[in-house]
């Protein structure tokens, strides 16, 4: 029902709605026709039926026990027949595209009244155009595919990718040139490791990490070892159909019997004789051997494969006989790509890969032969970086969470937010995530101010320790969140008990 529709309504007036088959409630001055939902509920039609439910406000017994974001679901929206005249919504919905006026919901710079030493006018426009875009083009598609287990659409990808969203996410470089980025937002050449920080931390804000996960980052670690490395003949094949979303890549390196250790790799790439391409498969040793013989396999394997199973291209780390090899491989005759189920979405595309026999032309392979750690650690510095901005920003999220909880939630008459208990954790969580959005800008800039060698040489350890503490600060402040939204129920236990 359009805004307009809705009827103004008095509290008597909704107070007449107080039967089984004419339900009304009240929920934050607006006014829902629950008749119909009533025995759909999942505590029962009993929950509505209460004398001070039916035809009453119920925000207080609502939000008792639900976000704020579950009312505004569409099924659940399109039961409001009214408002009350005369009062307005305290609990206020995030705006498509606008900042978020919960505070500490937004980095510093971008908070009313707070200044920068290292955003430009242009960061700040270009924030507002990717915000708008991601607002309403992928967070709707993050929400419906989180719910239905499938990889990002296709039109959304093409989508993002139009804006260069794919082609930012790999940083600046010469890669950018002659593209138009977020509709001229920001000119190639003025593109710097601030508005990348800017994209990573804005895809984050939708919280569906899966499709997070799902959309691209396959990408982001698989294809820069094929633009630094590769053939020109092999880049003019793959890079423009993966920066146009036609085609998909990701990074094989983890095997299950390997994990990090890149010199206990079993998958093998043997050389042919006429020296023209590569055999791709596993190698026998003790211990594998015995996992060939319980299995019946003879493949070489990668496993925990992000966005494995929707890719046209893997950049897999292989042993050769000269060492680590990194070779580019298409989807073909003897790849096989199994959904691996992980603990938080299938939209991810998490993958086991199978390569029996698969063959490969020799200009495929990405940096020197022998040479794969160098291709594979060159990225690195990059990789974690943009793990660091994730965290940081998850971590927000979780912190903006918790305070519209703790004020929506209340505790014998009172916002929860009114306890000193849950004050002080959110005095914890809100400094952890300032503190680690402070070291990954500083970190930053230095990165705007270095070349690619002085990086490597200078940020390898900082880089290194911010991720760290990124993600130990990140479980800490899910661990507080876990506590204040249970606590709640602490407190009154403790009240009922005597203490």
């Amino acid at each position: 029902m359009a805004s307009k529709d809705l009827k103004k309504l008095s509290r008597e007036e909704v107070e007449k709605h107080n039967k089984d088959g004419d339900l009304w409630i009240i929920v934050d001055g607006k006014v829902y026709d629950v008749t119909r939902f009533k025995n759909l509920h999942p505590g029962g039609a009993s929950v509505f039926l209460d004398e001070e439910v039916a035809g009453q406000d119920a925000t207080e017994a609502f939000y008792g026990l639900h976000k704020h974001e579950v009312i505004e679901r569409p099924q659940y929206a399109r039961l409001q027949v009214g408002v009350i005249e005369g009062e307005q919504s305290v609990i206020h919905s995030r705006v498509t595209g606008e900042l978020s006026n919960v505070p500490y919901a937004e980095p510093s710079w971008l908070s009313q009244g707070y200044f920068s030493p290292y955003y430009t006018e242009n960061h700040r426009k270009f924030q507002k155009a990717v915000r708008q875009f991601f607002d309403t083009v992928i967070a709707p598609d993050a929400f419906a595919r989180e719910l239905d287990g499938k990889p990002p659409s296709a039109s959304v990808i093409e989508a993002s990718c139009k804006m260069g969203i794919l082609a930012m996410r790999m940083g600046p470089g010469k890669h950018l040139k002659g593209m138009e980025l977020m509709g001229g937002a920001v000119k190639p050449e003025e593109f710097d490791y601030f508005h990348e920080l800017i994209v990573t931390q804005e895809l984050v804000r939708s919280g569906q990490r899966g499709y997070g996960d799902g959309f691209l980052s396959g990408s982001v670690i698989g294809l820069p070892p094929v633009l630094n490395f590769a053939t020109p003949e092999v880049k003019a094949k793959v890079v423009p159909d993966v920066f146009s979303g036609k085609k998909l890549i990701c990074l094989a390196i983890s095997e299950a019997f390997a994990g990090s250790d890149v010199a206990g790799l079993k998958t093998t790439a043997q050389k042919s004789e006429d020296g023209k391409h590569w055999t791709i498969n596993g190698a026998p040793n003790i211990l594998y051997e015995t996992f060939l013989t319980l299995t019946h396999s003879s493949l070489g394997t990668k496993k925990w494969i992000t966005n494995g199973t929707f890719a046209h291209y893997f950049t897999v780390g292989c042993k050769t006989d000269d060492g680590f090899t990194v070779i580019l491989v298409e989807r073909q005759e003897g790849v096989e790509t199994k959904p691996i189920k992980t603990s938080y979405s299938p939209t991810a595309g998490t993958a086991f890969i199978t390569f029996d026999n698969v063959k490969v032309p020799i200009e495929n392979t990405l940096g020197p032969v022998g040479g794969g750690l160098f291709v594979m650690l060159s990225n690195f510095n990059h990789e974690r970086w943009v793990m660091c901005c994730s965290a940081a920003r998850s971590q927000r999220l979780v912190v903006e969470d918790c305070l519209k909880w703790t004020q929506q939630r209340k505790a014998f008459g009172k916002a929860l937010n009114s306890q000193a208990v849950i004050r002080s954790k959110l005095a914890a969580m809100i400094s952890r995530v300032e503190s680690v959005q402070n070291w990954l800008e500083n970190i930053t800039h230095q990165m705007n101010n270095m070349s690619y060698k002085q990086q490597a040489a200078k940020l390898a350890g900082p880089i290194g320790l911010l991720k760290m503490h990124a993600t130990r600060t990140a479980q800490e402040t899910a661990t507080d969140a876990v506590q204040v939204f249970i606590i709640s129920v602490r407190i009154i236990a403790m009240f009922l008990m005597g203490f």
